[in-house]
């Protein structure tokens, strides 16, 4: 049997689902080539199986002694078989920087806090020099109904949707976002690090509302008593506030 050969055999990687569809790609080896190759059969044997997938890179589960991961090669191989990157789950410094330097929202470590762990020195990662101010740009407005699947990003301004917003269909921006209407999809204010940015909706029924990567889930925004409600929703020391309009 050649290298190559028990390369392919040997998992490098898991596909976990999640109750928002939202799929979790839990890396087990640091091999770019052997998971290009994994996820092209995958692909070949249900060319459906991923049609622009939402999709949270874990990387907490690598072995201690692999070397630091190509990060944007990493988000690219997924690109290219259907594999959407809205976040990383790390707990490596060197995978955290990296998610830092490309505006990439990073989430705890799975179990991170059931898990012992042993004292280890901490090297805290250089602190990223202040972007530009961004460039102010007229608000986006979408007057038609955003479908399941679709993505409507609003780069550098607000996004107002007078409309209704789908499950499965996502709305991105690097300001506020505004929905006249019902909001079933995903909203993701603050896209690039605004922590003052707000969400606005008229009725709260989303899979998953974020502002600069701080975020709720359905399973938490039902059990809000303002589910359902017209809301605005902020963040304040790291926490999302919902609060009614």
């Amino acid at each position: 049997m050649s290298p190559t050969e028990s390369l392919d055999q040997a998992p490098v990687f898991q596909l976990k689902g999640s109750m928002l569809a939202i799929t979790v790609l839990e890396l087990a080896k640091n091999n770019l080539e052997a998971l290009d190759r994994q996820l092209a059969a995958k692909v070949a044997q249900a060319p459906n199986f991923f049609s622009n997938t939402p999709l949270v890179l874990a990387l907490d589960k690598l072995p201690a002694g692999e070397g630091a991961i190509d990060l944007p090669g990493l988000m690219r191989v997924c690109r290219q078989h259907g594999l959407r990157t809205l976040a990383i789950r790390a707990s490596r410094i060197e995978d955290i920087a990296a998610a830092i330097a490309i505006d990439l929202p990073v989430l705890p470590p799975s179990g991170a806090r059931e898990r012992p762990i042993d004292p280890v020195e901490v090297v805290e990662p250089k602190k990223p020099e202040k972007p530009p101010e961004p460039v102010i740009k007229p608000t986006k407005i979408i007057t038609s109904p955003v479908r399941g699947g679709q993505t409507v990003y609003a780069e550098g301004c607000d996004l107002v949707v007078i409309a209704s917003v789908s499950p499965g269909a996502e709305l991105m921006a690097d300001g506020n976002i505004h929905v006249y209407g019902p909001m079933r999809g995903r909203a993701l204010a603050g896209h690039k690090g605004n922590t003052k940015a707000r969400i606005f909706c008229q009725q709260l029924s989303a899979e998953l509302v974020s502002i600069a990567g701080k975020y709720k889930v359905s399973e938490d925004l039902r059990r809000d008593p303002l589910w359902g409600s017209g809301v605005q929703i902020s963040l304040s020391s790291d926490m999302l506030n919902i609060t009614r309009l």
